[in-house]
């Protein structure tokens, strides 16, 4: 028996296995998307292999690529299998794609293939195992979309990674989105993905930050190379007010008092935020623990025993253009200090240490140098970068209102804090619109535009198309209306049900695109091509899920039901991924 998942509610228990269900004398295959397609062209081509009528020198492609048309009438599904192979097997495309053709109609389910132009195959499914999709999500329910592309894989991604100094503020506020929501994809397409937040804890401005707060604490101007933000202020405060004998304290021990002080509050601050935007660390990694542990010693040893480091000027450097750096990197200065990326060196060791396969930085716009120095310092510890890094570079946000940049004057400095842009925005709108576009574009958000409760507005439109599900199903329950225990796939047969149930079927391939490209924008749009399908499908009389008047509820109503239900799946999780809510009412 098969379980139905119905929303938050009740369970409905349909007969059989409703994937492979008869309908007729026909038994329709889970042919329902362009995944499964392409597994049955690749069984076809197989098998004309085995019959002689193919010769493949280099053997059957293990998947080939599946689209959906961008025409009407080009049928459901589309494959340029046949010219990309037929040079290889000694044919035209055209007569490698009739042979082909001929091999797929033997296939339950696919109701005709046609050759077009130089080679392209045009799919048509029938509306049977077109429908099966509805409700294989149904079945599926959050776990639809999730997929196997990156099982097995280890992925770090580090996002942020601010200094504990201060609030997170706009310049974080694309990465901690686009971070949080690439760590979601990769685990959806099966990677094991730990997100991870470097502390910069350790350094001059740490110093600057203690030299602040004390200040402040005693009534002092702000050192010239301190930080002045009325955030320090309130940080002497709560300090003083926990702890009234800190002021008293000798001076050195008072330093460094409200540097541990101030840290821990500040931090906890960071987290709090974060928390509250839907953005979830499973590891916050100091800097400082690198330098107590002996790891960076170690590091440097390592480093010399590779026979990639030499001495010059007093200075201690990598030797990183051997491998495409565009310089060689200072380690240790000609004081003794060591460099921030003596410490990048030894945290990527860290990590790799830590059995990650695969590291992934996202970095400011500001970093863009740090791209070619980290893959050159990945291949010093023997890595191939191109196997084990990836440094992500975002371009620079701007919020606007009215036309003009967005600030405030209650810092100095105009700084626009992550909480001043959630309570000025909402997390959903904020996240929503920073996940939309690629990173590598610049970044210009009206926050009129992107609070605005209309169609034109890109979150609204996708969260209202979840919550009109949310009440198709409602009103569904009114009239008695639940999942069928005999559906029939074959009834969603309109032309308007075929677009949405292809949309449905696109989610996993989108999915992993995602993942595989670290690109979650494309979900985003993902999500509001389908709901401009939905609206379409909602808008058709013939595709009424609902009885009109007095009229009894058919199979069709029920059949359609079990669309909605996939339809409302596909947004939820869609929107889970982004990390924005789906809502059941707006």
């Amino acid at each position: 028996m098969r379980r139905f998942p119905c929303g938050s509610g009740a369970v409905r228990t349909l007969p059989g296995d409703i994937s492979a269900r008869e309908t007729g004398a026909r038994r329709y295959p889970c042919q329902v998307n362009p995944a499964e397609l392409s597994t049955t062209i690749v069984d076809a081509l197989s098998a004309l292999v085995a019959q002689g009528a193919i010769t493949l020198p280099d053997g059957v492609p293990a998947e080939v690529t599946v689209e959906r048309p961008r025409q009407k009438g080009h049928g459901d599904y589309a494959t340029n299998v046949a010219l990309q192979l037929s040079k290889k097997a000694g044919t035209n495309p055209r007569a490698f794609g009739e042979l082909l053709a001929a091999e797929l109609l033997k296939a339950d389910g696919i109701s005709a293939v046609e050759v077009a132009g130089p080679g392209f195959l045009n799919i048509s499914v029938e509306a049977g195992a077109q429908g099966q999709v509805a409700a294989v999500i149904v079945a599926a329910g959050a776990s639809y979309g999730h997929t196997e592309t990156l099982a097995g894989r280890k992925i770090n991604v580090e996002f942020i990674s601010a200094n504990p100094t201060g609030p997170l503020h706009l310049g974080h506020t694309r990465w901690a989105v686009l971070g949080d929501a690439i760590g979601r994809v990769l685990s959806t397409a099966g990677a094991e993905v730990t997100r991870e937040f470097y502390i910069n804890d350790r350094g001059v401005q740490m110093n600057h930050f203690a030299a602040s707060i004390e200040a402040a604490a005693l009534g002092e101007p702000a050192p010239e190379d301190g930080y002045k933000g009325d955030y320090i202020a309130d940080l002497a405060r709560r300090i003083v007010q926990d702890e009234p004998a800190i002021v008293d304290l000798p001076a050195d021990e008072r330093r460094t008092a409200f540097r541990e002080r101030g840290y821990a509050l500040q931090l906890k601050e960071q987290q709090d935020q974060l928390d509250g935007f839907n953005t979830h660390f499973d590891v916050w990694f100091s800097e400082l623990s690198l330098h107590d542990s002996g790891s960076v010693p170690e590091t440097l040893q390592r480093l010399k025993d590779l026979g990639h480091v030499f001495e010059d000027g007093g200075a201690l450097w990598m030797r990183t253009t051997d491998f495409g750096d565009d310089k060689d990197r200072v380690l240790i200065k000609s004081d003794g200090e060591l460099t921030y990326f003596a410490s990048d060196t030894a945290y990527y060791l860290n990590k790799r240490a830590r059995g990650f396969d695969h590291c992934i930085y996202l970095l400011g716009a500001d970093h863009h140098g740090y791209v070619g120095r980290l893959r050159a310092m990945a291949a010093c510890v023997g890595d191939d970068p191109d196997q084990t890094l990836d440094v992500m570079i975002g371009q620079l946000v701007k919020i606007l209102r009215g036309g003009e940049e967005f600030r405030l004057q209650k810092r100095k400095g105009d700084l626009v804090t992550l909480d001043d842009l959630v309570q000025e925005i909402g997390v959903d709108a904020l996240r929503y619109s920073m996940v939309r576009y690629p990173a590598d574009s610049p970044l210009a958000l009206d926050i009129e535009q992107i609070t605005k409760q209309s169609n034109d507005n890109p979150v609204y439109y996708v969260q209202y198309a979840h919550a009109r599900t949310c009440r198709m199903r409602e009103n569904a329950a009114d009239l008695g209306m639940s999942l069928p225990d005999d559906f029939d796939p074959a009834l969603l047969a309109h032309e308007r049900d075929g677009d949405l149930l292809r949309a449905l079927a696109e989610f996993p391939r989108v999915v992993a695109s995602a993942a595989e490209l670290r690109e979650p924008h494309r979900i985003a749009r993902y999500l509001e091509d389908t709901a401009s399908v939905f609206n379409k499908w909602y808008d058709t009389k013939e595709c009424r899920m609902l009885p009109q008047g007095d009229e009894p509820v058919t199979a069709a109503n029920l059949a359609r039901l079990v669309l909605v239900v996939a339809t409302q799946t596909v947004f939820a999780n869609g929107l889970g991924l982004l990390g924005v809510t789906a809502p059941e009412r707006m």
